[in-house]
């Protein structure tokens, strides 16, 4: 997950000035100027579509559009959300209708055999001079196709406020469908804590990518960020602070499950994570009985790591668990849930084997499959069906990643998360003000030149669940903080998990990457301007 590092405090407004010099307003690659009229070229979106068939003119939004829908449920909810992305900069009132009628926005959830063929995940956009058609299987692809839709129009559509037009799309048709199932970030609102207002917004930059998964790190020795009724002060006290001193917070239930509905909205399943054995100080100073001498530790604003552990030893520390994992299953209607395992310095190997032993059994009683970091193949040995959260990087040992193989051929499914490759809270060079470097630095290409489906030797790609670009917050704090380091690396990831290995070329990518660069300007995005990326001249 990360190895210890003393995190550098950064003064906020030293990001801020850095950042003013390394994000412009500009409109167009490479400084050329497109006609005002001009669409954006089909297919040159992140991530690149597996097939795009140019072909004559396209769809024009204008006042009279209006948004299709069937008798399908879905397809109303999601075309109310692109109503509410385009009506803003547009100034139009694009009614959306379940009445028949030429032309227009359609949106189509369709059983066909076309569309179960590009799967559960994939759509067909068909732009032509009449009318715009998406088309999926399913309510998560007609999401996707949507932010085809929206990278398609001109970066102005994310204004806030009514931009002038014209809104064309190129002609011509995309079919699409990702390579992997779980394209997600983690967000660690642990080491200082982020309000809702704030996960809101990263779901909403996640979903503009296709990522489909958002991982929230829900403890650790500096907060505990989830409110459990029978334990109640893991919030209440746990909580109470954060890296550095400041106030810390946690998420009530309700604030919770809002979180976890407002990113079903946008396609993205919630992943709680509770780090365990390790990285347990806050749990631990909340409540003397989950120590095995009965004291509880002062609360902990520092960044070391794995010096903290819950008694293996002690029935309470189960109890403690089954608690806990039964109230946030209970909250969480997706799939998995993560019990971290990373770190684990001040347990014994033995004990970290019978802890996790014990403890996997109480996430599948509760309808959950277990995630863990790969500590979990490498010191334990996963239940059938759990998944395994790679975090290595180049110096990482061939016997510890043979374990990780060794788990797959068992039945374990990996996400990969090298921490060289898709850590963005590492810095892209040495003067990066923020960020650690423990694995080295990440520059833009570095993130995105690696192939997940080949990254692990003996690791066969059908085991590769998919990709997570860990976001840690030993020194980010607020949304600045947050999108540098994020952006421009969190897309490059995006379009690793999404699109087939032979669309991977980095020259290609970066030109489709600068035309990301007006679209973040306009979502008040702060990114850093790589000197890789041929990034637009400012105006």
């Amino acid at each position: 997950m990360r190895e210890h590092h003393r995190s550098t405090r950064v003064i906020g407004s030293l990001l801020l000035v850095v950042a003013a010099g390394m994000s412009s307003m500009a409109a167009v690659p490479g400084g050329e100027r497109r006609p005002p009229g001009d669409p954006v070229p089909l297919g040159q979106v992140v991530p690149v579509p597996m097939k795009v068939t140019a072909a004559g003119p396209g769809f024009e939004i204008t006042p009279e559009t209006y948004i299709r829908v069937g008798g399908h449920p879905e397809e109303r909810r999601v075309a109310e959300y692109l109503a509410g992305l385009l009506r803003p900069s547009t100034g139009y009132p694009l009614p959306v209708t379940d009445r028949g009628g030429p032309g227009g926005i359609r949106l189509r959830i369709s059983s066909d055999a076309h569309s179960k063929a590009l799967g559960g995940e994939g759509y067909r956009l068909a732009s032509t001079r009449g009318s715009l058609t998406i088309t999926s299987w399913t309510a998560a692809g007609l999401r996707h196709g949507v932010q085809t839709l929206r990278q398609q129009l001109p970066a102005a559509v994310e204004r806030t406020t009514r931009q002038r037009g014209p809104w064309r799309v190129a002609g011509g048709v995309i079919e699409d469908r990702p390579r992997f199932a779980y394209r997600g970030a983690m967000l660690d609102v642990s080491r200082h804590f982020l309000t809702v207002e704030q996960v809101r917004r990263f779901i909403d930059q996640l979903a503009l990518y296709k990522m489909n998964t958002l991982h929230l790190h829900l403890s650790d020795d500096q907060g505990w960020r989830i409110a459990i009724d029978s334990w109640p002060r893991l919030a209440e006290y746990g909580g109470s602070t954060q890296v550095g001193g400041g106030p810390g917070g946690h998420y009530t239930k309700e604030q919770y499950t809002g979180l976890v509905d407002y990113a079903y909205s946008r396609g993205i399943t919630v992943i709680p994570e509770i780090d365990m054995p390790s990285h347990t100080n806050a749990a631990l100073a909340s409540y003397a009985e989950l120590n095995c001498d009965g004291v509880a530790p002062p609360l902990y604003t520092g960044t070391e790591v794995g010096f903290s552990s819950l008694c293996v030893k002690k029935d309470v520390t189960y109890d403690f668990v089954a608690d806990v994992v039964r109230e946030l299953a209970a909250l969480t209607p997706g799939p998995y849930l993560h019990i971290g395992g990373d770190e684990a310095h001040s347990t014994s190997d033995d004990d970290f084997h019978a802890f996790m032993e014990r403890v996997q059994p109480i996430v599948t009683e509760h309808g959950k499959t277990v995630v863990g970091w790969h500590q979990l193949a490498v010191d334990a040995k996963p239940v059938p069906g759990a998944v395994v959260q790679y975090w290595g990087y180049d110096r990482t040992g061939q016997a510890e990643r043979e374990k990780v193989v060794d788990a797959a051929r068992d039945g374990a499914k990996v996400i990969l998360s090298p921490a060289d490759r898709s850590y963005l809270d590492h810095k892209y060079h040495k003067d990066t003000p923020l960020g650690l470097s423990w694995a080295g630095y990440v520059e833009v290409e570095r993130a995105y030149d690696w192939d997940p489906g080949a990254y692990l030797q003996g690791l066969a790609e059908e085991a590769v669940l998919g990709v997570e670009a860990p976001l840690w917050t030993e020194t980010l704090s607020t949304n600045e903080q947050l999108d540098f380091m994020a952006f421009p690396r969190l897309p490059g990831i995006a379009e690793l998990g999404w699109s087939p290995a032979s669309t991977h070329d980095w020259e290609a990518y970066k030109e489709r990457l600068v035309r990301q660069a007006p679209r973040w300007d306009a979502l008040g995005i702060t990114y850093y301007r790589s000197p890789q990326v041929p990034w637009p001249t400012a105006r």
